[in-house]
């Protein structure tokens, strides 16, 4: 650490920075809370309620309300809910996060070409062309925040500075409050000035930044003030573009980005067809042109939107996937499954159909999904089966498993459709306190059957607060009634579960064994105490059989 502590003073003793790179006049548009916004177009839950995004059990992004009742970034789920009782939980989708900013940027484009994508909700844009065409800097950034409004998202900002670093710490210093303004402009040159009482944390660098910090170094300003020469030597090229960005120096230019090949397809219906085969029938070939235009850019397609038009101005909208790539009959079905889904009675539709859209919203080289020398085996076989009474029951029809996250085992248990990702609410990464450690047993009872354990004098047994045991296990009935009793020859647990501690009426407590029987069989048995309203156990509890270990 001390020859560090001497380079640093060596540092400050030499200071100063030069840099001869270009610096690019940038504008910055930065949406707050942009994971929110998005999430709230694909759900029906109001702003104004406390909503948190989750990623991997933790709190991605929260809403402003969740943020007045103490919830923020960083935060385990259960304290983030401990803080806010009311608190909507969604999981959060980065895909969801980037199609619905692309629509925006794409809106952009059309008003001031030009434009780089950083991140979902925020973007930036060379300032001098959009300047001259409306008169002036900030009335340029006054129209881009007016477009955003019409294109439905709020309280955007926009920062103009020179570089894309300074630019984008101008838009988040501004306050969202009444009749502020919602333009930040940093004067050509002043760069430095403005991030100098700035943090070093801004850099994002967090080993770097515990390290400035140790030395002393806590400001932008601080950090500026050192040799350019002796912070490449001393932290590497990484180090001298931070230092760069600290002084003002941010030359990085702003690359537009490339507009994607537009390979969706639609069809429009004159007069609107109100009968499914009619509708169907009719966008055969431009399921064919569909896939002929994945062809020919080398594509093939995994996962695509469907959105329907009606006569009744009625919108419908549906991502499908499929589990290799989709062909042009496997695209027709699914425009027939949504739109059997859409209000059928018997081939007719309630509404009639006017337009019919299919976006790729997945793709893939297709050198990935060619046909092996010797054939597919029987993955192909299966797919093709599957896929096919898919096509005759509908699409619900056909189902897989898939392990989700949660405590118990019906809790871990979920359903999809053939083809579709399975959308879980409950990641399996999460940490899930009380799961039940492996191996897991092979047949789940849908319904836990009631049994009676009891010790060796035949008495009952429970479970005190530390989770001992009254007394050990000796015998159990898989019955009701208690006849058909089975020695218990070994036994391991209890393992406890606590959920939901902090409201009274779905607050759960229980306890689970495994045992095994003197014929060779083992169980998963569980004790549930009945609670009171203060969340006191009552009474011996009941004692349920989830599952047989076969």
């Amino acid at each position: 650490m001390s020859g560090a502590i001497d380079t640093i003073e060596r540092m400050f003793e030499h200071g100063g920075v030069t840099s001869t790179a270009p610096i690019t006049r940038t504008m910055v548009l930065w949406a707050p809370d942009w994971p929110i916004t998005a999430a709230l177009r694909t759900s029906r839950v109001s702003l104004s309620s406390p909503i948190a995004l989750i990623d991997r059990g933790m709190v991605f992004a929260c809403s402003p309300a969740a943020r007045a009742e103490g919830v923020k970034r960083g935060l385990r789920v259960r304290e983030a809910q401990a803080r806010c009782p009311e608190l909507v939980v969604l999981p959060y989708d980065p895909v969801v996060d980037s199609r619905t900013f692309d629509t925006v940027v794409t809106g952009i484009e059309e008003l001031m070409p030009g434009v780089q994508l950083i991140r979902p909700g925020m973007c930036a844009i060379r300032v001098r062309g959009p300047a001259r065409f409306y008169g002036g800097e900030k009335p340029a950034g006054i129209a881009l925040v007016a477009l955003l409004a019409d294109l439905g998202v709020t309280g955007a900002r926009v920062g103009i500075a020179d570089g894309p670093f300074t630019a984008e710490q101008a838009a988040r210093s501004l306050h969202s409050r009444p009749g502020g303004s919602p333009v930040r402009i940093v004067p050509q040159g002043a760069s430095a000035e403005f991030l100098a009482p700035l943090s070093i944390a801004l850099l994002d660098q967090p080993d770097l930044v515990t390290l400035l910090r140790r030395l002393g170094v806590t400001t932008l300003a601080d950090f500026a003030a050192l040799a350019a020469d002796d912070v490449r030597g001393r932290f590497g090229e990484g180090g001298a573009h931070l230092h760069a960005l600290a002084s003002g120096l941010d030359s990085r230019p702003v690359i537009a980005r490339v507009p994607p090949e537009e390979l969706d397809v639609a069809i429009s219906f004159e007069p609107p067809l109100d009968r499914v085969d009619q509708v169907t029938f009719g966008f055969r070939s431009s399921a064919d042109r569909f896939i002929q235009g994945l062809v020919a850019a080398q594509l093939v397609c995994t996962a695509l939107r469907i959105e329907l038009d009606t006569d009744a101005g009625e919108f419908s909208e549906r991502s499908w996937l499929h589990p290799r790539s989709f062909t042009a009959a496997d695209v027709v079905d699914r425009v027939r499954w949504q739109l059997q889904g859409s209000g059928v009675v018997d081939a007719g539709l309630s509404s009639g159909i006017t337009r019919v859209r299919v976006i790729p919203e997945g793709v893939d080289a297709i050198g990935n999904h060619e046909v092996g020398l010797f054939g597919s085996g029987h993955d192909e076989r299966i797919h093709h089966g599957l896929s096919r009474v898919q096509s005759m029951l509908g699409h619900g029809a056909v189902l897989t498993a898939v392990v989700s996250g949660g405590r118990t085992l019906a809790d871990r248990q979920t359903t999809v459709a053939w083809g579709d990702r399975a959308l879980l609410t409950r990641s399996p990464q999460q940490p899930w306190p009380g799961q039940l450690p492996p191996p897991a047993p092979a047949t789940v009872f849908p319904v836990p059957h009631p049994v009676h354990v009891l010790d060796a004098a035949g008495g009952a047994i429970t479970v005190d607060d530390r989770g001992a045991l009254s007394s050990a296990p000796a015998q159990f009935s898989a019955s009701a009634t208690g006849r058909d009793m089975r020695t218990i020859t070994a036994w391991a647990g209890p393992w406890p579960i606590d959920e939901r501690w902090w409201d009274a009426d779905t607050h759960r407590r229980a306890h689970r064994f495994q045992v095994v029987d003197a014929g060779g069989t083992a169980w998963l048995l569980v004790l549930e105490e009945n609670l009171t309203a203060s969340g006191a156990a009552h009474g011996p509890g009941s004692w349920w059989a989830e599952a047989r270990y076969d």
